[in-house]
């Protein structure tokens, strides 16, 4: 598709619904859920346009030893780092309550990580990934995505032997050492890590390149890692909390589940005051869900305006069921794990949360395994 193709028919058609979508949940919802959903479009944007994957850099780094990929996310995680301190630390934006993404660090993360890491080599993304995948016209990310919901709704019925599982609780490093001093400490981690792998990769940076359209594309990572650590922030600033993306997903097979006849009282999971409030609410009062159909069209904005927009084909019968259960892992892992690459790892890293450090080592555990169980589904290693 070319561009001009999608600035006079799709891409204007997306543009009218991104303005009318943010309008009218500025007018239902109020303004911040309008101007959280502009944030998701820019995320979408960000993501598509800087080519910024979590999957793809680690099996890049676990196959090749290529390292630009996860050199970006320590670039992310230190831009976000000093903001998000500062903000946690006031608590409070505008006269809004502010709280980082925070959860307990014991065996539910550890596991739940390990299995959402096969499910990001199986299904062929992660939280984020998938939703940018799909908005680029993906068939196959439709399918793990619907899987992914699927398998976050499935863990909360398991909640209670969960939660019964070793637990040392959170553990926020900017309340043990104070903000300032933990962000400074993290920073420099990051710093370090950059510059790290910077020597250890044998592999010469990539480069934004003209294609089609007038965008060009793919952007640096380092420019998408800075956008993204600042819209993250933004989130923060006007929801209250930083930006995550799975519990949208359980909500919504939450919410058909109990159309088709799903009883939420008998299970403790959906007994919870949020929970049970966010499941009786309309679907438009959710900051997630909305923020996940947002970063969606983002990126199908931006793959019309770059003319790269996917063409529906055939998905390989190895694929499907690659989709299918790697998408249930991701689900799956997510809900025990507090999160994924963005609401446990990026979140909760930028909020000095221990548990999105711990997240992080058994998720890349997680990927290794999955890399290796890649063939069997004729997927390439």
């Amino acid at each position: 598709m070319s561009v001009a193709s999608g600035a006079t028919g799709p891409g204007i058609g997306l543009l009218a619904a991104a303005g009318a979508g943010a309008a009218a949940l500025a007018l239902e919802v109020g303004w911040r859920q309008g101007a959280l959903f502009v944030v998701a479009l820019l995320l979408g944007i960000t993501l598509y346009q800087s080519r910024f994957a979590f999957s793809g850099s680690y099996r890049a780094l676990l196959t090749r030893g290529r390292v630009d990929g996860v050199r970006a996310q320590a670039l992310m995680i230190g831009v976000a780092t000093p903001m998000f301190a500062s903000l946690l630390w006031a608590g409070e934006a505008w006269g809004w309550e502010v709280r980082g993404a925070v959860a307990p660090v014991g065996l539910p993360v550890v596991i739940g990580a390990f299995i959402f890491g096969v499910g990001m080599q199986l299904g062929g993304g992660c939280g984020s990934g998938t939703l940018l995948a799909l908005g680029g016209g993906s068939l196959r990310m439709g399918i793990t995505l619907a899987a992914f919901c699927f398998g976050g709704f499935w863990a909360t019925l398991h909640w209670p032997f969960w939660i019964a599982l070793p637990s040392a609780g959170p553990v926020v490093l900017g309340e043990r050492f104070g903000w300032a001093a933990a962000a400074a400490g993290q920073m420099l981690a990051m710093a370090m890590i950059w510059r790290g792998l910077r020597r250890w990769d044998g592999v010469p940076p990539r480069t934004g390149e003209r294609r089609r359209g007038r965008l060009r594309f793919p952007w640096s990572l380092a420019t998408g890692a800075t956008l993204l650590a600042l819209l993250n922030v933004a989130t923060l600033a006007l929801s209250g909390g930083p930006w995550s993306i799975t519990w949208g997903f359980t909500l919504v097979a939450a919410k058909l589940a109990r159309l088709a006849g799903w009883d939420p009282d008998a299970h403790v999971f959906w007994q919870a005051d949020f929970q049970s409030s966010a499941l009786a609410s309309p679907l438009v009062d959710d900051v997630v869900a909305v923020m996940d159909v947002g970063v969606v069209l983002g990126a199908a904005i931006a793959a019309v305006a770059a003319g790269r927009m996917m063409a529906p084909g055939p998905i390989p019968p190895g694929a499907f069921a690659a989709s299918v259960a790697g998408g249930l892992l991701l689900g799956y892992g997510a809900r025990i794990s507090f999160g994924c690459n963005i609401g446990a790892f990026f979140s909760g890293a930028a909020s000095t949360s221990l548990h999105g450090w711990i997240w992080l080592a058994a998720a890349l555990a997680g990927n290794w395994a999955g890399v290796r169980l890649r063939p069997r589904f004729g997927l390439d290693g």
